[in-house]
């Protein structure tokens, strides 16, 4: 009976820690990567610009039944790409916000199923010389819950590694074509 007590206690005081320690994370996060890209600015942006042209090299294209909408403009502020796919895609929508060529995208992104989520993504873009110093950065409120599940998962690690998937085929897209296209719209 004492050891059963005993074990209920620690039990309890284990998830007493595991929950204020998940309450004392940041309200608030952010993950960005970044890699340089072999060509200017001009030749990157419109891949970014144009939603449509993201089927190319999202690290997120991963399920080939998703249903995929646009609407808006065709590239720049306010285009809009909204999906629903499988359980690894999940559903959304994103819109661009604001497009400073060939410098800047920032975008709102909705996340419906999977994990609910309202984030601000944007992509910088800096010549470096020759290279371009390509950024894709997230950022958003993080809710206790999603405090909870970074105790027990990387949440960079993870959503990071998919951004540097993401920015590899970027990478791969621009300096094979040599000449990236101004807009698939």
């Amino acid at each position: 009976m004492l050891t059963t007590t005993l074990i209920i206690i620690a039990l309890l005081v284990a998830l007493a820690v595991v929950l204020l320690y998940a309450a004392s994370k940041p309200n608030t996060f952010g993950v960005h990567r970044s890699t340089n890209i072999t060509a200017p600015p001009e030749k990157i942006f419109p891949l970014i610009n144009d939603l449509r042209a993201h089927t190319t090299w999202s690290p997120f294209e991963k399920d080939p039944a998703m249903k995929r909408t646009h609407s808006g403009a065709s590239a720049g502020q306010g285009a809009v790409y909204e999906w629903d796919g499988n359980r690894q895609v999940g559903s959304g929508r994103i819109a661009i916000t604001d497009s400073m060529a060939p410098s800047k995208i920032a975008m709102r992104l909705e996340m419906f199923r999977r994990f609910k989520a309202d984030n601000i993504v944007e992509f910088t873009l800096e010549p470096q010389g020759d290279p371009t110093r390509v950024t894709w950065a997230m950022r958003g409120q993080q809710p206790f819950m999603a405090k909870l599940m970074s105790t027990f998962i990387n949440c960079d690690k993870m959503v990071g590694s998919q951004f540097e998937e993401g920015l590899a085929k970027l990478k791969a897209a621009v300096e094979r074509s040599g000449d990236a296209p101004r807009s698939l719209a």
